[in-house]
């Protein structure tokens, strides 16, 4: 039996912490986080605030009280203060000003991660918000709620941006998006498949100034204008969405990071400190199509992470084989999906990236219901690995990215897909299947 402390309970956090109470429950358990709610899929933010989803009771899979039931001793709206690595104790602020002192045999950080708020001209404007935190949603939909809320500035293009830009048009406002890169989704998909995207978001009533930085921010009291390097714009809100950075201050200079600052840790989730764990956004993963570590914060890397960390915490080794950091989107019905990198960021890595595209229906042509799929692999041209894979159609192609993210993670070369075994009937699929295709084109 031992002393597990807990730092931190949203994805990451609730993922080691049930593992432990679910597998584990001679441990005692100690869970600390500065929320008042635990385990919010902020994924489902921009539904719930573009109307698609009734409201936010359905995006929370556990609670506190869960966690209690169980076994755990939880201190929610509880701030940890500093650490004693050597002396194995931690100390902690309640709402109320109670300093806590905990000791522990074991230490796991799920400290997550924070919104990259810059600092320019007018940060401080009412109306100007960050979305990650389920009182973010809130605010943002009591503001959307307001007559006088006619124009909202979304900065930033990924993915977060993106939905958010989505949600803010099915409420009915004017929706401006602003990106420094030349499209949108620039750190996932290569040019060919979000242009398609662009003009999706544009033919949908979104405002696309892509090529611009933003300045700074205008307005008495609360935000009035935003100013790029290229214009000047009225708007009455502003929802930053440039990025996060790993929440991992209260390790430093006593823990080794990567280069964003992030834990870095080993295959079994551990810190460069004996008995210290790292889960989360907070930390380090490795990246089978980098074959080296990175950063990428993903609530399914994070739910990942802190299964293998409590395991190891509690002396059953699991070592985690790596991740592929796949992701999708599906923006006004259509959807987009990718894994490992895209021909940029492989070339960026240091790869000699190749890439081979294909498009064709999803069902061969007498099929109702069909559309075009498009797909692009990419691989390396020395290797043949297959580094990347993405897919983008009206049609619900998820689950095909499974596969690449697969064969990402056990090294799979492009000529290896070529005569791959995949099965044909019309009602899913074509008999020249547009994997199989895109493979046989590759160089």
């Amino acid at each position: 039996m031992g002393k597990i402390l807990l730092i931190g309970a949203n994805h990451a956090g609730t993922a080691a912490a049930n593992t432990i109470l679910d597998n584990y429950p001679d441990n005692e358990l100690t869970i600390i986080d500065r929320n008042d709610n635990i385990s919010y899929l902020g994924c489902g933010t921009a539904l719930w605030i573009g109307r698609q989803i009734q409201g936010s009771e359905g995006l929370f899979y556990s609670s506190a009280q869960a966690l209690e039931a169980k076994g755990a001793r939880v201190y929610m709206e509880t701030e940890a203060a500093s650490i004693d690595f050597d002396a194995k104790i931690a100390s902690a602020r309640t709402k109320g000003g109670e300093t806590l002192s905990l000791s522990y045999d074991k230490l796991i950080l799920a400290t997550g991660s924070a919104p990259i708020m810059p600092n320019i001209p007018g940060m401080e404007l009412a109306n100007i918000q960050s979305v990650k935190l389920f009182q973010d949603g809130r605010r943002a939909n009591e503001l959307l709620d307001l007559p006088e809320i006619r124009t909202v500035a979304v900065v930033g293009a990924g993915y977060i941006g993106v939905e958010l830009a989505e949600a803010v048009r099915r409420r009915g406002r004017r929706a401006l998006l602003f990106e420094a890169e030349s499209t949108s989704l620039a750190s996932y998909y290569d040019p060919l498949m979000t242009a398609e995207m662009d003009k999706i978001l544009a033919d949908n009533g979104v405002e696309l100034h892509f090529g611009e930085k933003v300045q700074s921010f205008k307005g008495t009291g609360k935000v009035e204008g935003l100013v790029t390097d290229k214009g000047e714009y009225q708007v009455d809100m502003v929802i930053m969405a440039i990025g996060f950075r790993p929440n991992a201050a209260i390790a430093s200079g006593r823990l080794d990071t990567i280069g964003n600052g992030a834990i870095a840790v080993d295959v079994r989730g551990r810190a460069s400190l004996p008995d210290v764990y790292a889960i989360g956004d907070c930390a380090s993963v490795y990246s089978n199509a980098l074959r080296g570590w990175t950063y990428i914060a993903l609530a399914t890397n994070a739910v990942r992470s802190g299964i293998v960390a409590a395991h190891n915490a509690c002396g059953t080794v699991l070592e985690s084989p790596g991740v592929q950091g796949s992701n999708g989107i599906s923006i006004f019905g259509y959807n987009m999906v990718s894994t490992g990198l895209c021909e940029k960021a492989a070339a960026k890595a240091g790869f000699k990236p190749l890439v081979t595209d294909f498009a064709a229906l999803q069902k061969p042509a007498f099929m109702p219901d069909n559309h075009e799929v498009k797909i692009r692999i990419v691989y390396d041209a020395d290797t043949r690995r297959v580094l990347g894979a993405q897919l983008a159609s009206f049609e619900n192609i998820s689950m095909c990215i499974h596969m690449f993210s697969l064969a990402i993670e056990d090294g799979a070369t492009i000529d290896s897909l070529k005569l791959l075994d995949i099965f044909f009937l019309p009602h899913f699929n074509q008999p020249y299947n547009y994997i199989t295709m895109a493979a046989l084109g590759a160089k």
